[in-house]
This record gives C-alpha cells, structure tokens and sequence, in this order.
C-alpha cells in the first residue's frame, strides 16, 4: 500500500511538459552523443566518410529537435508561474549551450566532416572536445538535477511501513 502524508497535488499541462521535455531532451542527447555516435564507427563496413555522412544528418535533425524543445520548456516554465529566476537562469543556460553548438560548433564541424566525407584530411581540432562537453554539462550538472524539474512537480509516494 502506498501512502502519502500530503494530499495529492495535481500537476498540470504546464508541469507535465515540463517533465516530458526534459526527460525527451535527456534521453535524445544520452542515446546519440554518447551511444550512437561512438558505436557507428566500429560498425562493420562504416569508413570515417560514411559515418560523418549519417553523422551530419542525424546531428541536424538533433539540432532541430532540441530547438523544438528548447522554445517548449520556457513557454511551459511560462504557464507554470512557479518557475523562479533560478528555473528561468537554467533554461537561459541551456538555451546558451544550444547556441553555441548550433550556431558555432556545429558549422565547424560540418565543414570538418565534408572535408573527411571528399577524401581529404582536415587539420587536426579539438571542436569535437567542445561539443562534447557542452552536452555532458547539459546532461551531468553536479550542482542540480541533470533535469530541469520543478520540484512541485514531482510527487514523492513511500510505503506506510517506511515513515518514521
């Protein structure tokens, strides 16, 4: 049996975009950046051209997704009217991170790729170094949740035998 010391509080549309935002975003960037981008290349048959080549489009489409929720969160934190500064300063950050892969990484990297995909050798570059760790500081915060979750938001259940 469950119980709970407090009365039920219902989370609204707002809430649940919020959380559905945040864990579609979370297992978006986990499942490419850091599952499917490594394995790809140590798939039989994939040469480095042909990688980069699925790379770019699955990046791109990436891109857009996490736009697409990245205008969502603010517009729910929005309607919610309990975010605060500090929700509205982490939605800032991400936005700020986003940016910075979209709008100046992610070019770079292209014109690497298209390089590597024609038969040449770009020089050498640490942009992958930076794309990388603005996604494990998106996904791994040590001072937060890597989540961006109201706490009203969440409800805390526990079985009856476990309060003191």
């Amino acid at each position: 049996m469950i119980a709970s010391s407090t009365p039920a509080m219902r989370v609204g549309v707002a809430g649940v975009v919020q959380v559905g935002v945040s864990f579609i975003r979370l297992g978006m960037v986990l499942a490419i950046s850091f599952l499917e981008t490594p394995l790809k290349f140590r798939a039989p048959g994939i040469t480095a051209a042909l990688g980069l080549g699925i790379g770019r489009l699955v990046f791109r489409a990436l891109a857009a997704a996490e736009l697409a929720l990245a205008v969502a969160l603010p517009a729910a934190l929005a309607l919610d009217n309990r975010g605060g500064v500090v929700a509205v300063g982490l939605v800032g950050l991400l936005w700020l991170m986003l940016a910075a892969q979209v709008s100046v990484l992610r070019p770079r990297l292209d014109r690497r790729a298209r390089i590597v995909v024609a038969g040449g050798t770009p020089p050498r570059s640490r942009l992958h170094l930076a794309y990388v760790a603005l996604d494990a500081l998106k996904v791994n915060r040590t001072d937060a949740p890597n989540i961006l979750l109201l706490k009203h938001n969440i409800k805390y259940m526990f079985k009856a035998e476990d309060r003191v």
